[in-house]
């Protein structure tokens, strides 16, 4: 078995966050993929003195198989349909209005707990770059990214610290630029790169950002 290549999340992001300082993006605003991407998205807003937000999505699973996605709600960036997924079950987007409700209603549950309601940040025409502490399938991700698109930033920049070299590739279509510092082969879980990978509660988001909060206000 191969050594991790990370000690933690937070190590994770500090490699992370010195690639992004090169590459010198105008105008940056830092989006966590809750939970996990949060400890490694801390790291990056810091070293970029960038605003520091969460793109909050919630997976539309198919009715009777949860797990199958249809499609994903993201906060301020409308619906992902899956519309292959759609068209071989013969459902329409209609066939999914309450679970959309649902699914925006546990959104807006995360905000206030996790951010004390404060509205999303307004990217438009600035460097959004989106962070998690890694990626698979990258299904969440994706929808992620095509939701963002359609908020209006000038770019859209997708950071991780590991994935897989066909996921990777699979985001260059959605995000101006994809940075994954490393694609080992073979790929392991997310978790099996990294030496501790004690999942990110609730609570500990809640304090991380409400601390990176306080930090950039004392800097005013």
């Amino acid at each position: 078995m191969m050594a991790a290549m990370y000690l933690d999340r937070t190590d994770a992001g500090k490699k992370l966050a010195a690639r992004l300082v090169s590459e010198e993006y105008p105008d940056p605003v830092v989006f966590a993929l809750p939970r996990g991407g949060v400890p490694v998205a801390v790291e990056v807003a810091r070293a970029l003195g960038a605003p520091l937000d969460l793109l909050l999505v919630r997976k539309l699973g198919m009715p009777g198989h949860a797990e199958l996605a249809a499609g994903a709600v993201v906060e301020g960036g409308g619906i992902v349909f899956n519309d292959a997924i759609l068209a071989h079950y013969r459902l329409t987007q209609g066939d999914f209005a309450g679970a959309i409700a649902e699914k925006e209603a546990e959104i807006a549950a995360r905000r206030r707990a996790w951010l004390d309601g404060r509205e999303p940040a307004d990217i438009a025409g600035r460097t959004a770059i989106v962070v998690d502490d890694g990626i698979a399938t990258g299904a969440t991700f994706k929808a992620a990214l095509k939701g963002l698109r359609r908020m209006n930033p000038a770019r859209i920049v997708a950071a991780v610290p590991v994935g897989p070299a066909d996921t990777v590739d699979q985001l260059r279509a959605l995000a101006d630029d994809v940075i994954c510092l490393d694609c080992p082969e073979p790929f392991y879980a997310v978790g099996g790169h990294y030496a501790d990978f004690t999942q990110t509660s609730d609570a500990e988001v809640a304090r991380l950002m409400q601390d990176y909060r306080a930090e950039q206000e004392d800097k005013k």
